[in-house]
């Protein structure tokens, strides 16, 4: 599986187009470094550059960038609405696939120091890499800006940098390095050309001022004072999506006599945000992510037109899905298809003369089998799917509360039932495994017992996703019956596999 890390640099020119395209020269120069968007703005004076790969090259790719605009950039003469420090202001490496945020931060690291001992930029370390509470957030590390860290680095011990003099760099400033995970650049738009509306709105939404959590919020004047605009960073948008942010800028506008005119997103955004959001717009009931259909053919459900090698690629991937649950249900369906081998090796032996008839019938309902234990992997993704989904739900309200409650119950109770129903169904293969190995051809004892293997190991592994989604559900009816089949399934399980396990040792020994 490849590694793949998304960097997204910040910097501190947004009206010099010529400028702007020699520093995404200079991202395309590194071969492998992949050039994903830019977004300028002139109101802010800043580009958000967004380019992703392996580590190596985008590491390399955001040193050079680093260097070519402190050539390009001087901060003695830039002034724009959004603060800043440095001529390229922050750099955070994000995790996309195969990479973990430590991953990330580690190379924050590396190209940190790289930048502190080549450039002579002091380098401030945040987020997942900060050294020190304090640095953790970007407002903070970034507090009194380029003219500040110029007074107080080299007299102040919390600002010493991590990497670099200790003194700010006399036209390129500081820089702040950091890993992070996705974030949102999203602002909103008033109709209105007082900035105290947009700075009222900000300090109602952000959480370092008491409101939402995960929201990140300025007021700024645009367009020479004709609107006011609500810039954010939200950075966890499952938790806090975008339409509930949207909501409450509403409601703090209206209390100004203002509204939102327009909405804009900055560099890249994650397709579940916007999703999220057409739901929530669209009031839709009952609603999968998977009937996009692009969504769909990207990630087409588990059938026999899948690919292995895309199956191991997804498991392996970096999400919960598909899980333990799927895996059980397809090594099931796996262990289905050595018994029908064996049938299918017994079938028109004269030997086997005897067993044909209970051979060709092994065989009809082994290939059921794999065909059911491949449905109860796809539904067991689609019910932990719908966990998710129903956690994610709005409880604002207490109607809302409670919406939320029924749905992730509901969901809660599929996602026991689905891996139940997938260990009853090895109990099936494992007692079909017994069944060749006793009556199949001797030669295909070990395929048997390996049927009879593995079926029982996907059983136990379905009943462990039963009882861990168990502790999940509120004491009912329903726990207690999914707990009793439980029980039962396991001791099923445990005695069809002893049962094998002799019929293939006696088989073995023919």
């Amino acid at each position: 599986m490849p590694r793949l890390v998304e960097c997204v640099p910040n910097v501190s020119e947004g009206r010099r187009p010529e400028v702007i395209e020699q520093l995404l020269e200079t991202i395309v120069s590194v071969p492998g470094a992949i050039l994903l968007d830019s977004e300028s703005d002139a109101d802010h004076h800043r580009s958000v550059l967004t380019f992703g790969g392996e580590p190596e090259p985008v590491m390399e790719a955001a040193f050079r960038l680093v260097r070519r605009a402190s050539e390009l950039i001087d901060l003695n003469a830039h002034r724009g609405e959004h603060p800043r420090m440095g001529a390229t202001d922050v750099v955070p490496f994000v995790p996309v696939e195969g990479m973990t945020l430590e991953d990330c931060a580690e190379l924050a690291r590396l190209t940190g120091r790289r930048i502190g001992e080549e450039l002579g930029i002091p380098v401030f370390l945040y987020e997942a890499a900060a050294t020190r509470p304090s640095r953790v957030s970007l407002a903070d590390v970034r507090r009194g800006e380029f003219e500040g860290l110029r007074e107080a680095l080299g007299r102040d011990e919390s600002h010493r940098p991590d990497f670099g003099p200790e003194r700010i760099h006399a036209t390129a400033g500081a820089t702040a390095v950091g890993a992070r995970r996705v974030l949102v650049a999203f602002n909103a738009n008033l109709n209105t050309g007082d900035v105290r509306v947009a700075k009222a709105a900000a300090a109602a939404i952000r959480e370092q001022s008491g409101g939402l959590k995960n929201v990140r919020a300025l007021g700024f004047s645009i367009e020479n004072g004709r609107r006011a605009q609500v810039s954010m960073n939200l950075v966890n948008v499952d938790a806090t999506p975008i339409h509930r942010v949207l909501a409450l800028i509403r409601d703090e506008a209206a209390r100004h006599g203002a509204s939102i005119s327009g909405c804009e997103v900055v560099g890249l955004v994650p397709e579940s945000a916007l999703l999220t959001a057409a739901e929530h717009g669209l009031q839709l009931e009952g609603f999968r992510r998977d009937q996009v259909l692009e969504l769909r053919l990207r990630t087409p459900p588990l059938t026999e037109a899948v690919s292995l090698g895309d199956f191991f690629d997804r498991v392996a991937g970096p999400t919960p899905t598909p899980g333990g649950g799927t895996v059980a249900a397809t090594t099931g369906a796996l262990a289905s298809c050595l018994a029908t081998m064996v049938a299918n090796l017994t079938i028109g032996k004269k030997k086997y003369a005897s067993s044909e008839a209970g051979m060709i019938e092994l065989k009809r309902e082994s290939q059921a089998l794999r065909r059911e234990l491949l449905a109860f992997g796809r539904r067991d993704s689609e019910a932990f799917d719908d966990v998710l989904r129903a956690r994610r739900l709005p409880e604002a309200t207490p109607a809302e509360w409670e919406e939320r409650d029924r749905a992730l119950a509901a969901a809660e109770l599929e996602a026991c039932r689905v891996p139940l129903e997938t260990a009853r169904a090895c109990v099936r293969v494992v007692t079909l495994a017994e069944t060749a190995a006793r009556q199949g051809n001797v030669n295909a004892a070990s395929d048997a017992g390996v049927a009879g293997l593995l079926a029982a190991a996907a059983g136990e592994g379905a009943l462990l996703n039963v009882q861990i989604n168990l502790k999940s559900l509120v004491p009912s009816a329903d726990k207690q019956l999914v707990t009793t089949q439980l029980e039962a399934t396991r001791a099923e399980l445990r005695s069809a596999s002893e049962r094998c396990t002799a019929a293939v040792a006696s088989a073995m020994t023919a």
